[in-house]
């Protein structure tokens, strides 16, 4: 099978009714805020809350009878995984995934629970294939690779289809790479319908082997990320091929840039992204120049961040914002000192989240303490304006660093 628009026509039809059509809706306040016209494809609405749902089962029901009565194994980070154990429990095709240790805790229970054996082996994805193959051969099953396959790649670029079918003034697509079979089915769709349009992949600049293999370098890789859906060390042959001959760029993003749009994801379009979900806007609020006024089309491939994760997200995000801060006082130990500081505070219109007393830091002297607030306030203009407001009261609050020093 070669992957041509045709393909990933018919595979639309044989996906119909099995996964969702997911919507794409114009955001008009990103749009305000990026200076492009962006339109987000809400993949994290899947069953399993990723786009793999449509690899997943398009692999499974290419398989015959013999194959899928012998079984599948598939190597995955989280999402793959899900979709996998999903569309073969539901078409009694039994599942084993190898999932690598360092994997997210929730997207292993939800494996578990969507009924496919789960192996653990390794710290990377990388190890983790490794074992699956070794595990495929001594047990006859059949491998379903999570990107460098023609038929899941058919799979993947589905969504492009449904994207310019909602919006076919969408000139450019911004989609996140792990192994690359999402960007590479897009865009074998979104050049088969639109050869004019424009195709972007993003990577982490924690995993950018995709970017490294394109551009002939060494990468240098980190050990973990926030994106570990595409936190893959090993790319493609296929989506190699397919990516270096219709991607026009790639752009690498950092952890904080993908903080930042998992928080306006929420806090604007109110959903759920993960890491990976999220690459696609980040890249467009780092690279700006890249996609002003271009009407651009976002891929929220996931939202499979696990709920701590996201809350500590959320928090730094409103320390980068200034939102929360933590002051230090350096007072004498008297009573009602703690008081009056708390008012100062409350009549500022800030609210304290939290008050530590030290008293046995040896760089303090034995009567004197230090003090720190933590205080939540609106933005960064009514911190300091607290801050102002404690000073002219005679105090000199000193501001902690986000590393608390």
């Amino acid at each position: 099978m070669t992957v041509t628009l045709e393909s990933i026509h018919d595979t639309a039809r044989r996906l119909a009714g099995h996964v969702v059509r997911t919507p794409c809706h114009r955001s008009e306040t990103l749009s305000a805020i990026t200076g492009a016209e962006i339109y987000l494809k809400f993949e994290n609405q899947q069953f399993t809350a990723s786009f793999k749902d449509r690899g997943a089962l398009a692999k499974l029901l290419s398989l015959d009878e013999a194959q899928r009565r012998r079984g599948v194994i598939a190597m995955s980070a989280g999402n793959h995984a899900q979709g996998v154990a999903h569309h073969a429990t539901r078409m009694g095709i039994p599942a084993t995934i190898v999932m690598p240790v360092s994997a997210p805790f929730n997207k292993v229970q939800q494996t578990r629970r969507l009924g496919a054996t789960v192996v653990q082996h390794g710290m990377q994805l990388a190890d983790a294939e490794t074992r699956a193959h070794e595990i495929a051969v001594e047990q006859g099953l059949v491998f379903v690779h999570p990107y460098d396959d023609e038929t899941v790649i058919a799979g993947q670029g589905t969504v492009a289809l449904e994207m310019l079918e909602d919006h076919p003034d969408i000139d450019c697509l911004c989609v996140p790479i792990g192994g690359g079979g999402l960007l590479a089915g897009m865009a074998i769709a979104a050049c088969g319908i639109k050869p004019s349009i424009g195709l972007i992949g993003v990577q982490t600049r924690a995993f950018p082997a995709m970017h490294a293999a394109l551009a002939g370098t060494t990468p240098q890789f980190a050990t973990q990320t926030i994106a570990e859906g595409i936190a893959v060390r090993n790319v493609g042959r296929i989506t190699s091929e397919i990516i270096g001959r219709l991607v026009e760029d790639i752009l690498l993003v950092d952890e904080s840039d993908i903080e930042n749009a998992i928080s306006l994801l929420i806090s604007i379009e109110k959903t759920v992204a993960e890491g990976a979900g999220a690459a696609g806007l980040a890249a467009v609020l780092t690279h700006p120049e890249r996609f002003q006024g271009r009407k651009v089309g976002i891929v929220i491939c996931g939202g499979n961040i696990d709920t701590r994760l996201l809350g500590i997200v959320l928090q730094r995000q409103l320390v980068r914002e200034q939102r929360l801060v933590t002051l230090r006082f350096e007072i004498t130990d008297l009573p009602g000192t703690l008081g009056r500081i708390a008012g100062l505070i409350g009549e500022a219109g800030a609210n304290i989240i939290d008050v530590t007393h030290h008293r046995l830091f040896l760089d303090v002297p034995a009567k004197a303490a230090d003090l720190d607030f933590t205080i939540e306030t609106r933005d960064a203009a009514h911190t300091a304006a607290v801050e102002a407001a404690l000073q002219a009261a005679g105090l000199m609050p000193r501001r902690l660093s986000s590393s608390g020093s």
